[in-house]
């Protein structure tokens, strides 16, 4: 079973929350599109239950290591 559109909003909403608490010296904003960045590379997967984590791993990484 997949998981339904409305959850997976919810649960990137989540991954912000989380991720705003272990980066606290950066906006939101800016943690935020670090989400959608990384939930666009998963626009075509047609298994979505993992995309939260892997949208949550992948949004970490680039808030950690920034490109300059």
């Amino acid at each position: 079973m997949t998981r339904e559109l409305a959850d997976e909003g919810q649960a990137l909403s989540d991954v912000v929350d989380r991720l705003e608490g272990r980066f606290p010296s950066r906006d939101r904003s800016e943690i935020e599109r670090a989400v959608a960045d990384a939930h666009s590379h998963f626009a075509r997967a047609k298994v979505r239950d993992f995309v939260p984590v892997l949208v949550e791993r992948e949004a970490r990484a680039r808030l950690e290591h920034p490109i300059q």
